[in-house]
């Protein structure tokens, strides 16, 4: 099983698979809006531009269950991201990312990568990277600032492109 089996909502309130992102290196992020880490997003842009919409994206998923630091409609989440930090990856429809209600995808997330004080979902900015093939390649915790995975995104990259000569 891989990250490419599941599917998310859009702001749009589409159905997207994550198989579009097949041979992409990616960075998935719980975010919210109104959140100590919420300046992460100039990082996680900075990373976007640097390492390119081919090889490599971020994907946000905007999550409430943390103080409500997420309060806001999908459309508000997007333009917030925009008008704050210049965000041009893509920023998914609100989701729970723990408890009963949590979407499949960060069930899988956290199952594959269990932290220090357990699987779920401790707070905002937990990052995810997966490598090109789909697979949870390590866990960050929101402390983590992104351009502290540089190394690691470099490393996969790396990785894809000597897979694909």
């Amino acid at each position: 099983m891989s990250i490419y089996e599941f599917s998310v909502n859009t702001v749009n309130g589409k159905q997207q698979s994550l198989s579009d992102y097949k041979g992409k290196v990616l960075l998935i992020v719980n975010t919210a809006s109104k959140c100590g880490f919420t300046s992460q997003y100039q990082q996680l842009q900075q990373l976007y531009e640097t390492y390119g919409k081919d090889k490599f994206t971020v994907l946000a998923f905007p999550c409430n269950q943390f103080l409500k630091q997420e309060p806001g409609s999908d459309q508000e989440i997007v333009t917030f991201c925009q008008i704050n930090f210049g965000v041009t990856f893509p920023v998914f429809s609100k989701i729970d990312v723990k408890g009963s209600k949590a979407d499949p995808l960060f069930t899988y997330l956290t199952e594959k990568t269990p932290s220090l004080l357990g699987k779920s979902i401790k707070w905002n900015f937990t990052k995810f990277l997966i490598d090109g093939k789909g697979n949870v390649y390590n866990r960050y915790a929101p402390i983590t600032s992104p351009n502290q995975l540089i190394a690691d995104i470099e490393k996969l990259l790396a990785q894809e492109k000597d897979h694909g000569q």
